[in-house]
């Protein structure tokens, strides 16, 4: 079960793809003939870097976008098919073993006559489970037993987490949810986009119900009911950047006063039934939410809630039971990213193995790909970037020196983990079947519900990593004031151990940058060195920060994604900081080797040039106009071209490396430039 909500990655969508290190290095890590000569860098920094690479590498059929992350994705995932082929076919894996264990896992997933074989057999006890439900308490017990068992988290969120104040301690999460569109802004705006996804949707629900038994009309009028429902919840939750305040969405409460606030929910007595006992505090983050939810149990008609939680049974299981309904789902996709065909299923399955036993593929992984010499290399580079962040902080002109003391305490408590864990899960009692898939997934989904819950009483547990091996992404934790950079990033055009200082400090660098920079984001900032949400800022310090942030985020505000949809700066405000510190830091350490205090070129660009050619690179890439629309509300990252321009332009270094002056498209006035770290 991952657990990365509380973490702040690199990259949005993709927190898990495959990395191998097999590849042949290029003979060229910055490449004129990727780039569009013809553009002036000022003008378009984006184009100048990548024209001619975008233009030649158009969306595949089988992907809503295409660029250097696809590109690691879609060669990986071939390595990673050869792994988990071979555990599949290999008849001398002991049983319990790691090959025999992910072997039969795919190899069940892959199992698509018996799946075939099956229709909805595999959900048809639940949904009628459902039908016996007699009252407003049956709905709520229903409600943990889908969520223990590995069904799902209809009608609000449930786990176990830190407490962010304080943070040796688990404590109860409880949180809004209930929707299945991709944002609360779905169910309650009429723009074209709204409406298009609406119908979508509407349409999807008609046909899974319609593929269990309902009739026409009888899945109409379930596809209203279910939308209805959603749209009052929705209604209640708060908005995603509403949900960017640490100290709105901390709400810490005694189970006794938590039923005050929902009268229709005893928590003391629905509490045991999600395996929880012994504890008188949770944390809610959104209060509102669940008066709104109370109000709700009473006045929807109990046949409407039973309708819904059929419904959370359907869109949970579509994508694992027949061709009819895992088509339907697909088109539900479609509508909303554009994606002309389906993923190969070997691919999904791919993915899906490393979603569900990460860390039991993952020693398959790393025993095969990884190589020692990266760590020691990402080692070294960590440190330089820690002295440039230093050397940074100290040299802040806005902020007071009892403010940069407690700054640097906490850059110095940051815990980097590099590659993957020190401390394998064993994913002890989770049964795996080579022909039953689908119980294979619930066996998953109830081993993880309780390895979350089990940490209950328990120490904090920092050898966790959050990610798997074969993860190309990194990410910082602000409750564990720790930065994660698994296996699968370490490679170009991220890292590699052949390229020039000026290449791994514009890529690999950058990213060590951006998740130092978490730590002193819009929400990372207002957590201290052991991780505790707790204030270190002077007043004085913070509004000057708080201004800083402001005119970052109407820089990004302006940039136009697709029509007249513009980034949302005050939602990506966290990860534009995250590329303005980390480039910066980057930078910093750059100028530290001997390559970045020459001047001498490799193929034609001086060593700064390649640096911010090398940052440029890693973001290229192609979107679909659909998906670039649903992003842009749900991601908390800005788009490839934007997170190309925005750190540079406010770096002087950038203008001198590519002579960049007023009149130019991108020019920005020195003292408009933004100065943060």
């Amino acid at each position: 079960m991952k657990q990365l909500k509380n973490y702040c990655a690199i990259f949005g969508i993709m927190a898990s793809s495959f990395s191998v290190f097999a590849q042949t290095a290029p003979k060229k890590y910055i490449d004129p003939a990727n780039m569009d000569l013809s553009v002036k860098p000022g003008d378009d920094f984006y184009q100048y870097a990548s024209g001619t690479w975008i233009k030649k590498n158009p969306v595949p059929a089988k992907e809503t976008r295409w660029g250097s992350f696809n590109e690691l994705r879609e060669f990986n995932a071939q390595a990673v098919r050869g792994l988990l082929e071979n555990a599949a076919k290999d008849k001398t894996a002991l049983p319990g073993s790691v090959t025999k264990r992910v072997g039969d896992f795919y190899a069940a997933a892959m199992d698509s006559i018996t799946i075939e074989k099956l229709g909805y057999t595999p959900i048809k006890a639940d949904l009628e489970k459902i039908k016996q439900i007699k009252d407003v308490p049956g709905i709520l017990d229903q409600i943990a037993y889908m969520r223990t068992s590995g069904i799902g988290s209809p009608m609000f969120g449930f786990g176990v987490g830190q407490d962010r104040k304080n943070v040796t301690k688990y404590v109860v999460n409880i949180s809004q949810g209930g929707t299945s569109l991709g944002d609360r802004d779905y169910y309650l705006k009429d723009d074209p986009q709204s409406v298009r996804i609406r119908n979508a949707y509407n349409t999807y629900m008609v046909q899974l119900f319609t593929l269990t038994g309902s009739t026409d009309a009888e899945a109409k009028q379930k596809a209203i009911t279910v939308f209805n429902l959603e749209k009052a919840l929705a209604t209640a939750q708060m908005s995603r950047i509403e949900m960017r305040d640490q100290y709105k969405t901390y709400n810490k409460l005694t189970v006794a006063e938590f039923n005050k606030v929902t009268p229709n929910i005893n928590w003391t007595t629905l509490m045991p039934k999600f395996k929880i006992t012994g504890q008188d505090t949770v944390l809610v983050n959104s209060l509102g939410f669940f008066k709104s939810l109370n109000e709700m149990l009473n006045s929807v008609a109990l046949e409407d809630w039973k309708t819904y939680l059929s419904w959370n049974i359907l869109k949970g299981s579509a994508n694992n039971l027949s061709s009819p309904f895992v088509k339907a789902s697909f088109a539900f996709t479609q509508a909303q990213t554009g994606q002309k065909v389906q993923t190969p299923r070997w691919q999904r399955m791919s993915s899906l193995t490393d979603g569900t036993i990460g860390e039991l593929l993952g020693q398959l992984y790393v025993a095969k790909y990884f190589k020692p010499d990266a760590k020691v290399r990402m080692d070294e580079m960590i440190v330089n970037l820690r002295k440039a962040f230093e050397i940074r902080i100290n040299g802040l002109a806005w902020m007071s020196d009892v403010t940069k003391k407690k700054a640097l305490e906490k850059l110095h408590a940051f815990t980097p983990k590099v590659g993957y864990t020190t401390k394998w899960k064993t994913y002890d009692g989770l049964v795996i079947n080579r022909s039953t898939y689908f119980q294979n997934l619930r066996n998953v989904g109830v081993w993880g519900y309780n390895e979350n819950i089990k940490q209950l009483g328990k120490p904090v547990d920092r050898t966790r990593f959050g990610m798997t091996p074969p993860t190309v992404n990194a990410s910082y934790s602000p409750t564990m004031n720790e930065i994660v950079f698994p296996a699968g990033i370490l490679q170009f055009p991220f890292f590699d151990p052949n390229a020039d200082d000026a290449v791994n400090y514009g890529g690999i660098g950058a990213v060590i940058g951006h998740e130092m920079s978490h730590g002193f984001d819009d929400t990372g900032s207002q957590y201290d060195k052991d991780g505790n949400l707790k204030n270190w800022w002077t007043d004085e310090d913070r509004a000057k920060f708080n201004d800083k942030t402001k005119a970052l985020g109407e820089q990004f505000s302006t940039y136009t994604v697709v029509d007249t949809i513009h980034v949302l700066g005050k939602l990506t405000m966290g990860e534009n900081i995250g590329d303005l510190g980390g480039l910066n830091a980057a930078y910093t350490a750059f100028k530290m080797t001997k390559q970045g205090q020459g001047n001498v070129k490799i193929d034609g660009f001086t060593p700064d040039q390649r640096f911010f050619l090398s940052w440029a690179q890693v973001w290229r890439g192609n979107i679909l106009p659909e998906a670039a629309a649903q992003l842009i509300k749900t991601d908390s990252h800005s788009p490839g071209p934007y997170r190309t321009i925005g750190a540079p332009v406010n770096m002087d270094a950038w203008y001198n490396a590519f002579d960049v002056k007023p009149g130019d498209k991108l020019y920005k006035k020195p003292e408009d430039r933004i100065r943060l770290w």
